[in-house]
């Protein structure tokens, strides 16, 4: 199973809301879109499912790790213009599943901000990079944000209490895009921009300040992205695939 070809992006959105499952999730995969969209006007936000509690690694204490992480959340949201980071409770790293509590929360959140267009991870597990993408936090958080979108948020007769208790409208999301799938086929050029993805995802130090070579590993990485999608030769690129919902 897989995405079929990308939708062009919608040319008149304004507002952007990116569901992911942990933080440092949208830096790995979007950091550098985020940016451009910021410089373009648009209005972003992020949903964190859950704080990372499972990450780090060093002997960090346990209980203090989802403070460290949201921290750093929002340093690296900072760093690409960011400023409304918003996180959900309830939800442990690494036990997340697409439950209706979860569908609900992402819901109420989608009616809260009414964004045009959703970024979140892929609900299509990746066979050949198990790791990363394939997360089961990743996938259950891309299934939930889905169904979130459809029909859930549109609809006024689900979760009624959403509507009765917060007075939260029904609202159609009009565009998903998704991150970390198979195959996405639509290139954004971050290159411009590719100083504040590193430093969005330095913000993150319990994640990533064990690893040499880091920026050299991420351009090699965004480098290739760009080439296989037909970018020129000294672009980087973060690949996507979108789907209209109208």
């Amino acid at each position: 199973m897989t995405f079929p070809p990308s939708a062009r992006p919608l040319p008149d959105v304004e507002r952007v809301l990116c569901v992911l499952a942990h933080p440092d999730d949208v830096d790995f995969g979007s950091a550098g879109t985020v940016a451009r969209w910021v410089e373009e006007g648009l209005d972003v936000a992020y949903l964190l499912v859950t704080r990372g509690d499972a990450g780090g690694f060093d002997d960090t204490p346990r209980e203090k790790m989802p403070v460290l992480r949201e921290a750093e959340q929002r340093a690296a949201a900072a760093a690409v213009g960011v400023k409304q980071v918003e996180f959900l409770d309830g939800y442990a790293d690494g036990t997340v599943t697409p439950s209706l509590q979860l569908r609900r929360d992402i819901t109420a959140a989608i009616r809260r901000y009414r964004p045009d267009r959703i970024l979140t991870s892929s609900p299509l597990r990746r066979w050949e990079r198990l790791a990363g993408p394939s997360h089961p936090d990743h996938l259950a958080v891309g299934e939930a944000t889905t169904c979130a979108v459809y029909p859930d948020s549109r609809n006024p007769f689900a979760f009624e209490e959403l509507l009765r208790d917060q007075n939260l409208q029904a609202w159609t999301v009009r565009e998903v895009w998704y991150s970390g799938g198979p195959d996405p086929d639509h290139a954004v050029d971050i290159t411009d921009v590719f100083d504040r993805k590193v430093a969005a995802l330095r913000a993150h130090a319990s994640q990533v300040s064990h690893l040499d070579g880091f920026e050299a590993m991420l351009r090699d990485r965004h480098a290739t992205m760009a080439r296989s999608l037909g970018l020129p030769e000294g672009r980087y690129a973060e690949a996507f695939t979108i789907i209209r919902t109208e």
